[in-house]
């Protein structure tokens, strides 16, 4: 397991963004806004972070983000399509250059035998693509989206670290 406090993580996060000239926006259900929380945690975020969007209910993820209602209806919130919808809704809203976005269960109840509680997806996007990992956690909620959050900040540190950054995003 990685030592390195989700504090850390995201100080790393924040001095890659200036370094490189990176705006991050986040889309968030599971977490409840953790991950916007971390960023804006240390000082000097306004300098990167471009805002987030708390989707925890599909109507949400839908107008603000435009998920669609048809991939609601066939994948479920916690999807892999859903949580790629999410990051590029974000992008999209905000203007930022990369978006993250988390969507799962975080627990103790609300999971299925297809959709285990633990279950999460967490999408990067960017304007080179979307990339989507799949999670099982095994812990109660807090080490749930602990580790969620966790998994966001390390897939954008890991998006932004190899992408070849010119700019901001036009």
């Amino acid at each position: 397991m990685n030592s390195e406090s989700l504090a850390q993580l995201v100080g790393r996060l924040q001095a890659l963004c200036l370094e490189r000239g990176v705006t991050v926006a986040t889309a968030e259900s599971c977490t409840g806004g953790l991950v916007a929380k971390l960023i804006t945690d240390v000082a000097g975020s306004s300098d990167y972070f471009r805002g987030g969007v708390v989707s925890y209910a599909d109507e949400t993820k839908s107008r603000l983000l435009g998920v669609s209602q048809d991939k609601l209806n066939a994948h479920g919130a916690v999807s892999a399509q859903v949580a790629r919808s999410m990051a590029v809704g974000a992008l999209n809203q905000t203007g930022a250059d990369v978006a993250v976005a988390v969507t799962g269960i975080a627990g103790p109840g609300g999971g299925s035998p297809a959709k285990p509680v633990g279950l999460t997806y967490v999408a990067v996007a960017d304007t080179a693509g979307v990339d989507v990992r799949r999670f099982v956690w095994a812990g109660d909620r807090a080490a749930n989206r602990d580790a969620s959050a966790r998994a966001a900040v390390e897939l954008l540190l890991e998006r932004i670290s190899t992408s070849v950054w010119s700019g901001p995003n036009p």
